[in-house]
């Protein structure tokens, strides 16, 4: 029965270690270089599970009129680096709604209101990011 209970118990602490959302003040790329947000994926109702998935890294000065395509419509969380801003807009070419994301970290976009009744969950066509 202990036996039982303790890989029940690890299987509980791990489920909590799925994704984790990078901390804004050291967000890095894999080789070290400053980032000025990453886009997440998933988001999921428990924020310590969300930042998962795929991600796509944002550096300082980067503007994207248009979204790789990979990534249109896709972005559920995002962090952004201390001290840096992300611009986003819902269609292409800085086109329909903006939003301006400042340093933090937002682990669910569809609790991000978008007008009246929109949100910013799979809803980024286009960003610009400066730090």
């Amino acid at each position: 029965m202990k036996a039982v209970s303790a890989v029940l118990l690890c299987a509980l602490c791990l489920t909590g270690l799925q994704a984790q959302c990078p901390d804004p003040a050291t967000l890095k790329d894999s080789s070290g270089a400053k980032l000025c947000a990453r886009m997440f994926e998933d988001s999921n109702y428990y924020y310590d599970q969300s930042c998962g998935g795929s991600y796509l890294d944002i550096y300082p000065g980067d503007d994207f009129p248009l979204i790789p395509p990979a990534w249109n419509n896709r972005a559920s969380s995002l962090v952004v680096s201390k001290f840096c801003s992300l611009t986003v807009w819902s269609r292409g070419k800085k086109q329909g709604k903006k939003r301006k994301f400042s340093s933090g970290t937002y682990y669910q976009l569809k609790e991000v209101g978008q007008g009246l009744f929109g949100n910013w969950n799979n809803d980024i066509s286009g960003y610009y990011c400066v730090c």
